[in-house]
């Protein structure tokens, strides 16, 4: 199947470079609707069969212009919400946070941050919920998730991309991924990078 994980609208805390990783999070801000709006028209024509949010509100915020394009409606997918910055939420400083996610290896999963998640314990929510979606039988689906979440997944299940080609998603760009849990995932696109 072909999936597009796409990242949400920009929210207040984006702009002022806080950790949101809380439920129910920031809703988007006047930007980040409009870049919801634009997403929806860049995305109309795609054959897409299910629009999924998760459970944080700017997600399905995001979702909803796309999903009402295609005549669909937006199912909330617990299991693809960020990962939890713990005692560091709604911090400025992000050190620790990307520095806790950076040592992420099949070798170091079982390291997290204080209140946080391990990555043995993010990766296997988010691996179950994507595998939900492919037993719904779809072809094609967006599932409208966040930033770290979408580039922890992504390296998990295509590790061998080089780090050049993998930047940080900007509000509402995607990573198109295609095959599935059991044969393996390919990354076809990583925001404005195509592989062949």
């Amino acid at each position: 199947m072909r999936l597009f994980l796409i990242r949400h609208g920009q929210t207040d805390s984006n702009v002022n470079h806080l950790l949101d990783t809380a439920h129910p999070g920031a809703p988007l801000n006047a930007t980040g609707h409009r870049q919801a709006e634009e997403l929806a028209r860049t995305l109309a024509d795609e054959p897409i069969q299910a629009v999924y949010a998760s459970t944080l509100t700017r997600a399905q915020e995001t979702a909803a212009p796309l999903a009402a394009a295609l005549g669909l409606e937006v199912e909330v997918l617990d299991g693809i919400h960020e990962i939890s910055a713990g005692a560091e939420e709604m911090n400025a400083d992000w050190s620790v946070y990307v520095g806790v996610l950076e040592s992420w290896s099949p070798s170091n999963l079982d390291v997290g941050i204080d209140g946080g998640e391990t990555a043995r314990e993010f990766i296997t929510r988010y691996g179950e919920a994507v595998q939900k979606v492919e037993q719904a039988g779809h072809d094609v689906a967006a599932l409208v998730s966040h930033g770290a979440a979408l580039r922890v997944f992504a390296l998990t299940v295509a590790p061998h991309l080089p780090r050049a080609s993998t930047p940080e998603l900007k509000n509402t760009e995607w990573i198109t991924l295609e095959g599935s849990s059991d044969d393996g995932w390919r990354v076809v696109q990583w925001g404005p990078n195509t592989f062949g």
